[in-house]
Parts: C-alpha cells; structure tokens; sequence
C-alpha cells in the first residue's frame, strides 16, 4: 500500500462516479467531521478501513510547487493502530496537548469524487478548514489542507482506506496537530 493517492492532474478529467456514489462520500465526509467536532473519536474510529494510512507528509516552500510535498517525509504516519492508542491517550489525562480539549469546527468543501482501478474505492479530493480553541484561550487556531482520500465502499457503508492531508501552510502556527484532519 502507498501513502500517496492518484492525485489527479487538473488537465484530465477525474473518472466520473453515479451521483449515489458521489452523494454517499460527501455525506461520508461531513459525518466524520460532526463526529470529530462533537468529541466522538471512538465513533470515528469506527469509520476507518483495517488497512488504514493517515499521513501528513512534509510541505517546503523553498521548492518548487510540483515538487514541495515530500512523500518520504511526514509529520504525521498513523496505521489504524496508531490511531487507536491516540484515541485511547487522549482519555488518559496525560494527552497535555489536548487538556482541556480542544474546540473544533470541520468545515468540508470542493468535493470530488472519481473512480479507481479497485472496484470498491473511490479517491476522494476535498478542501478543509479546521477551526480550533483550547479552553479559555483566547487565541485560534485555523489549519487549512487539501485532503486526499480512497474510500473503501463497503455493505457497512464508507470506511476510509488512505488520507493524506497537505496542509496549506509549511510552518505551522498552532502548538501542535493534536487533532486529526
């Protein structure tokens, strides 16, 4: 499995997908951003695939744009196991980064949804805005990244296979990515 997805070139036309499918990943995606927002991690937890890839891979601004993400660097490479046991931290009361918990709000947007060479997943492009506050602090955070997703269609219904998150910013404001994208 590779960390990356077929990020499509903007020249070609995405491989089109029926509007069911196309409304059952958009409505995939605004479901796990409720759940997240709502503090509902385990719920989420159980929206992922078993062969689960979450990566945020290295951005450089000093390069060029067709080469500034590294794919062989990450601040982030979590197999589904490392997600659990960030969960599981998280209720321990020594997750600091997280104590008290943080405030947030998913806002999911630019949506496209094309087929792959797998019958059963979609890739899935798509625009995030995560708001989040701590506490009382009177300072926010806004993290904006571009995700690209394959999603595992499934009788359960969407689970979600591969995310790799490009965040838009190469230096980081916030303290830390406590959360997920």
């Amino acid at each position: 499995m590779t960390a990356t997805t077929d990020n499509t070139d903007s020249a070609v036309a995405p491989s089109p997908v029926d509007h069911a499918t196309y409304t059952a990943v958009a409505q995939f995606l605004a479901h796990e951003a409720r759940l997240l927002d709502e503090g509902r991690e385990q719920d989420w937890f159980e929206l992922l695939d078993e062969d689960l890839l979450y990566t945020v891979p290295s951005r450089q601004s000093t390069e060029p744009r067709s080469m500034e993400v590294n794919r062989n660097a990450w601040r982030i490479r979590d197999t589904k196991a490392h997600v659990r046991t960030r969960i599981a931290r998280q209720h321990t009361g020594h997750a600091y980064s997280e104590v008290p918990p943080s405030r947030t709000m998913r806002l999911v947007g630019s949506i496209e949804v094309a087929a792959t060479s797998e019958p059963d997943v979609v890739a899935a492009h798509s625009s995030l805005l995560l708001y989040r506050q701590r506490g009382i602090d009177v300072h926010f955070d806004l993290i904006p990244c571009r995700r690209n997703d394959r999603i595992r269609l499934t009788d359960a219904g969407p689970r979600l296979l591969i995310r790799e998150v490009l965040l838009t910013e190469t230096s980081l404001k916030t303290a830390n990515l406590g959360v997920f994208l």
